[in-house]
């Protein structure tokens, strides 16, 4: 189902965005590779066995993102599935973070997405044909302190691929999001330095393998939403109900970090 399907994923130097890669290699796919560094693009195709490629990109530069996607393009005719994984977390209060952090992270998270999206979807307009699958989070749905920049990107990139998706009901577009709770990535490098949050939050990462296979099943269904893990599938609805019961009832185990 996924074979010869050319596959942009952003953010695929490594966690999440590296392994989905490597399984659509192996399902006959051809993912091409998309990040900012260059020699972590090179150490990370050393990886991939299958056919594959790699682009030096920023998300942030709306230049950069048009002249990668014309050039995919032009070289493969077609680009069936874009993956918008590329993004970043830092956790601290809203009263510490500079405003520069809030806009930095959104300029990534979610205007990257908005980017890549806009650069591929009149090609696929044209065909009537395509997959756009942006990558959010469970921080989208539920916020919690010390996460108001990234609760903010993630939600909303879930407003986006929302509305795009009612936007693109009849035009043959699929547009999906994945929602995962904490994953065992080098994500919280930068947005956990200290540790403590992934101390209290071990019973519930996920390994990236599983993530990034789900990911894949997804592409092949066209699933609209993915929730990651199912227990915490269950913890969005109920707290999507009783909103307000919820923050008050869960205020000190969500708020770890």
């Amino acid at each position: 189902m996924l074979k010869n399907k050319i596959v942009v994923i952003t953010g695929a130097s490594s966690g999440i965005g590296l392994l989905t890669a490597r399984l659509l290699s192996r399902e006959g796919a051809v993912p091409i590779l998309v990040a900012r560094s260059r020699d972590k693009l090179e150490e990370a195709s050393g990886s991939i066995a299958g056919k594959h490629e790699i682009r030096e990109m920023d998300v942030t530069r709306d230049d950069q993102v048009k002249q990668a996607m014309q050039d995919i393009l032009q070289a493969h005719g077609k680009i069936d599935i874009l993956l918008n994984n590329a993004g970043f977390g830092k956790f601290q209060n809203a009263v510490d973070m500079p405003p520069e952090e809030f806009q930095r992270m959104m300029d990534v998270n979610y205007m990257g997405t908005v980017r890549c999206t806009k650069a591929v979807l009149p090609h696929m307009l044209e065909r009537r044909s395509g997959h756009i699958v942006n990558v959010a989070s469970m921080a989208g749905k539920i916020g919690t302190a010390k996460s108001t920049a990234y609760t903010a990107t993630k939600h909303a990139v879930l407003g986006f691929s929302n509305a795009l998706r009612q936007e693109l009901r009849e035009s043959g577009i699929k547009v999906s999001t994945v929602n995962p709770g904490p994953i065992d990535t080098p994500f919280f490098d930068i947005a956990d330095p200290s540790g403590g949050y992934v101390s209290h939050v071990e019973w519930l990462m996920m390994k990236p393998e599983h993530v990034a296979s789900k990911i894949v099943q997804l592409m092949k269904t066209g699933r609209e939403e993915l929730n990651l893990p199912l227990k915490a599938a269950a913890a969005m609805r109920l707290y999507q109900l009783f909103p307000r019961l919820s923050d008050k009832l869960t205020y000190r185990m969500m708020n770890k970090k």
